[in-house]
């Protein structure tokens, strides 16, 4: 069963994922079925691999499922500083795979039919203060620079891409949109199943070992024995190989939704119908679906919750960029566990021969997760590691691991002060 929010009420129909029953095999096993899990299945199906995934409840279950619906271009870290860190070749192939991300997505929804409410009018990055506004001056630069569909939008301008005065500037990215997730997701999930590949729903994975020159995957109900294993679980990853789960930080992102808005109060809201993000150490983002809702998200409980009242500062905050916003209903508010990593960066493994690993988003899953999906068919279809357009890199585990609770409180608590500083 789902847990509450907007999407679970309004999404597409599921596809039908029978759980794992007696023992099969295949050419590859994926344990996940998030949007990693799913386009790496419908990638390989599509180039004629046997694929089975298993997922521990049903497809989007997770943060696929429950995120913002932005479908947002690049990597954290700015163009130039990834290609100084990784040069011009290996940097250059991740900005194009990142910052080219948005347009795999909706060029796969478009291939597949998908119903998942995608709209591709750009993403916002908005600037509270001089110091952000100058930031977010230099990445617009950088992108522009490369010769991209990026724009840089003085404090006027962003009044009127947003409705609202709060911010001094902000880059428009017109690659970027946004899209229904669980929708997505099922649709995704869909489109594999079409191509052949076997979806299989509350099939928790319990025992992965080796078989042969192989792998066996293990339910309580069945195994699976497959030449490769993807393991694409993000933020929640657990201890099924060791070191994966104490590599990434799982943190709760908390997204409150208003009921249908009057058009003469949703039309003031977001007119361009861009998706929004707030550059800074702690963000907002938000966004208006296609039904004249808003969407707004950011940190909130390190808990799982079901309704709006732990969330109450996003709908204060929505209220304080649109006064007209006051007396709305808000009906839902929900929560979904990513996973972050120190270096900002998604993580590509490969612990073992024939096994691989990919995960840490860092709240851009629905472009980057899709993308990486791509990556993975590519590995496993043949081509070197060092081909892809993202590194292969060994496992880490984060020192004092057991600890990331306190510490997400923790730095949730000093960026805000940073952020309100200006620093």
């Amino acid at each position: 069963m789902l847990p509450p929010s907007l999407y679970a009420v309004t999404a597409a129909p599921a596809p039908p994922a029978r759980p794992l029953e007696g023992s099969t095999r295949a050419d590859v096993c994926i344990i996940g079925g998030g949007f990693t899990g799913l386009s790496a299945a419908l990638h390989l199906a599509e180039a004629g691999s046997d694929v089975a995934l298993l997922e521990a409840h049903e497809p989007g279950w997770g943060a696929s499922g429950r995120n913002g619906g932005q479908v947002n271009p690049g990597l954290k870290p700015d163009p130039d500083e990834i290609e100084r860190d990784f040069g011009p070749d290996l940097g250059g192939r991740m900005l194009a795979m990142s910052y080219g991300a948005p347009d795999a997505v909706f060029n796969l929804i478009r291939r597949h039919q998908i119903q998942c409410e995608a709209r591709q009018e750009g993403t916002i990055r908005a600037a509270i203060g001089e110091a952000s506004a100058a930031a977010v001056a230099r990445s617009a630069e950088q992108g522009a620079r490369r010769g991209w569909p990026v724009t840089y939008a003085d404090a006027r301008e962003a009044a009127g891409l947003t409705g609202t005065g709060r911010y001094s500037g902000a880059m428009v990215d017109a690659r970027g949109g946004d899209l229904h997730p669980l929708s997505y997701a099922r649709g995704l999930a869909a489109a594999a199943q079409r191509q052949g590949a076997r979806i299989h729903g509350q099939s928790p994975v319990t025992r992965l070992v080796r078989s042969g020159a192989g792998w066996r995957v293990e339910t309580a109900r069945g195994h699976i024995d497959a030449q490769s294993v993807v393991l694409a679980t993000n933020g929640y990853t657990d201890d099924l190989w060791p070191g994966l789960r104490q590599s990434v930080v799982p943190v709760f992102s908390s997204i409150a939704a208003t009921a249908p808005l009057p058009e003469a109060v949703a039309r003031g809201i977001m007119p361009r119908r861009a998706a929004l993000y707030e550059a800074g150490r702690i963000t907002v983002y938000y966004r208006m679906d296609a039904a004249n809702r808003l969407l707004m998200g950011g940190r909130g409980p390190q808990a799982p919750i079901t309704d709006t009242a732990p969330v109450r500062y996003l709908m204060d905050y929505a209220e304080k960029l649109w006064p007209g916003l006051a007396g709305a209903e808000w009906t839902h508010g929900w929560n979904g566990q990513l996973a972050m990593t120190p270096d900002h960066l998604p993580h590509l493994h490969e612990p073992a021969p024939g096994l691989i690993a990919a995960l840490g988003y860092n709240g851009r899953g629905v472009a980057m997760a899709t993308a990486m999906g791509a990556q993975i068919a590519r590995r496993l279809n043949g081509t070197p590691a060092e081909a892809l357009d993202m590194p292969v890199t060994s496992i880490r585990p984060i020192p004092f691991h057991g600890l990331w609770r306190l510490g997400v409180l923790a730095r949730v608590w000093q960026g805000r002060v940073l952020d309100k500083l200006g620093l």
